[in-house]
């Protein structure tokens, strides 16, 4: 293959990753590159290492052979040319961005006082394998950790934190936690399980300022005034699409990357993937549509001029393992609309809720808060958007068993 045919893939997460292998499995050679020093590894599991459950080489991904440590830094789609910061060039036929998505960083006053791209010495944001490791070392029993922001990652640090004996307050802007994912029933429910951890959580609470002294943090101010003590920040205020190397190229960008069925940017011979890449309108930045966007595009490289990628019906899934293990899953819609069907099952004595939302004869939506063994059943009816049985006990045995409990 020469380089006007090799297909050169920039971004070494799991989509980059599931691409190259399967490239390399279908006969198709591909050079991946990726700028962190780490062997490629499972984003998803990285609250797992912070709590101490697991040991960084444990979520690591098998690397394909044509593996560059190298930053991509400028694209000549002219000369079909990719340049990186250690001044080697690589030349392709084909370019697929699988970039990711960088931390929003909220604009609190003495956030970047250290310098302009530097946090003060304890503020962390918690997306990368560095930042994992470097909030590890950071983290002893009695540790005081502010995290800022109650959504999925949030949530999952401040369980980590807490299970690395910090003492720890979630502050959250919005009335609840995950209140993009669940509803406030099962919001609640991740809340009481955080505080059975001995974790604080504040929720419509908003941080105003993060007061540094000699480069380090030593408290977080709310916007009413009161101040917490911190020796540890964990800044979990979403992700952004990574979009710039695609801007500076003169591609089509909106919310991210856009792309049509086949995965093309707005140059055929550029294509994208994952947490960059918009689709649809839709950015999705979870784990099971990128790899479903890697195989679809695998097989279009490799030939397969049927393959398509139509979007994916993606699920929120989350375990806090603990003591007392707790498993959440959330899908759909989960606000009825007038004449809807709502099924829900509550028990307070277990921690355990589940609600479905169904729409005339198909499943539109459900939330399951508890220990569950697996979502699989209900997340199939959900996916398949196929009609459920006549009759109610067919629905309620699905809800009531789905998860083994």
């Amino acid at each position: 293959m020469t380089s006007q045919q090799r297909v050169v893939v920039i971004g070494a997460g799991p989509a980059g990753v599931r691409l190259a292998r399967r490239l390399g499995e279908l006969g198709v050679p591909a050079v991946l590159v990726g700028e962190e020093e780490h062997r490629p590894y499972n984003r998803v599991l990285l609250a797992e290492v912070l709590a101490g459950r697991y040991a960084p080489e444990v979520i690591g991904l098998p690397a394909p052979a044509g593996l560059v440590r190298a930053r991509a830094v400028k694209i000549d789609r002219d000369a079909r040319r990719v340049f990186c910061d250690d001044g080697r060039e690589l030349e392709y036929g084909t370019l697929v961005l699988a970039t990711g998505s960088n931390p929003v960083l909220p604009p609190l006053r003495g956030l970047f006082a250290v310098g302009d791209h530097q946090l003060p010495r304890g503020v962390h944001a918690f997306r990368t394998m560095d930042d994992c490791l470097e909030l590890s070392a950071a983290v002893r029993p009695g540790t005081r950790a502010v995290v800022v922001g109650g959504g999925l990652l949030g949530v999952s640090a401040a369980r980590a934190l807490a299970e690395r004996g910090a003492q720890v307050v979630l502050a959250q802007q919005s009335e609840r936690l995950m209140e993009r994912q669940l509803d406030p029933a099962a919001s609640a429910l991740v809340r009481r399980h955080l505080e059975d951890l001995g974790v604080e959580v504040h929720t419509e609470l908003r941080v105003r300022d993060i007061r540094v002294v000699e480069g380090a943090v030593r408290s977080v101010e709310m916007a009413d005034g009161y101040a917490l003590g911190a020796d540890v920040v964990v800044l979990a205020c979403g992700v952004r699409p990574r979009t710039g190397l695609a801007r500076g190229a003169g591609l089509d960008v909106r919310k991210g990357i856009v792309v049509d069925d086949r995965l093309r940017t707005s140059d055929p011979h550029v294509r994208a993937l994952g947490d960059c890449a918009e689709h649809d309108g839709q950015v999705y930045g979870l784990a099971t549509p990128a790899l479903e966007q890697a195989e679809v595009l695998a097989l279009s490289l490799a030939g397969d001029g049927d393959a398509r990628y139509t979007g994916t019906r993606a699920l929120t899934r989350l375990t806090l393992f603990s003591d007392r293990p707790f498993d959440l899953a959330a899908f759909g819609e989960l606000t009825p609309l007038p004449g809807d069907d709502v099924v829900q099952l509550a028990d307070a004595t277990r921690g355990t809720y589940r609600k479905v939302v169904v729409r005339e004869d198909r499943l539109v939506g459900g939330v399951l808060v508890g220990e569950l063994g697996t979502v699989g059943a209900l997340a199939r009816a959900w996916e398949g958007a196929e009609p459920l049985p006549s009759g109610g006990a067919p629905l309620l045995h699905l809800l009531t068993n789905d998860g083994g409990s």
